[in-house]
């Protein structure tokens, strides 16, 4: 049941992802990262990480979302302008990402060919020693974003101002 729920969840986060960089709307590129974030924290689930899921879930698909299309609808980004593709990235653009996607599993398949395969459930640590690290080592990095963060938020309504005269 692990590897049909590993499977079908991972097919939707890959079929979500293309569908992100598909979309030519900001808005649907945005709700397909929400399907991608969410498909995500059903694999952490099932892994046993249920803390790492909760975080996926309300931090990536509940707040980062939210600023995404604030950002989005504050800017009020309409849809992309089609422009004409070169004739060589035409010809050439899907053999060569053909090959590079045959190059990037070969080498994947010789790094890890024989190595130990996931044991579902098998998490080891708990949401105190998450937070004593989080707190403690990486306290630097968490209160770095915040602020990079608020300074896109503050950029984007600059940018998005109107100006009074």
């Amino acid at each position: 049941m692990h590897l049909f729920l590993f499977l079908t969840f991972a097919l939707i986060a890959v079929g979500c992802a293309v569908n992100l960089l598909r979309q030519r709307h900001p808005i649907s590129s945005a709700l397909s990262l929400i399907g991608v974030m969410g498909s995500l924290a059903v694999l952490y689930l099932l892994l046993g990480a249920e803390f790492i899921a909760a975080i996926q879930v309300i931090v990536y698909a509940g707040a980062i979302m939210v600023l995404f299309l604030f950002v989005i609808m504050l800017l009020n980004a309409g849809e992309e302008a089609r422009t004409q593709r070169s004739k060589l990235a035409r010809v050439l653009g899907l053999p060569l990402a053909g090959a590079l996607l045959a190059q990037l599993s070969f080498v994947v398949w010789r790094q890890l060919g024989g190595g130990p395969e996931v044991e579902f459930g098998g998490f080891v640590g708990s949401t105190e020693a998450l937070g004593r690290a989080l707190f403690r080592e990486y306290v630097l990095p968490f209160e770095v974003t915040s602020v990079l963060i608020l300074v896109a938020i503050v950029g984007a309504v600059v940018l998005a101002r109107k100006e009074v005269r």
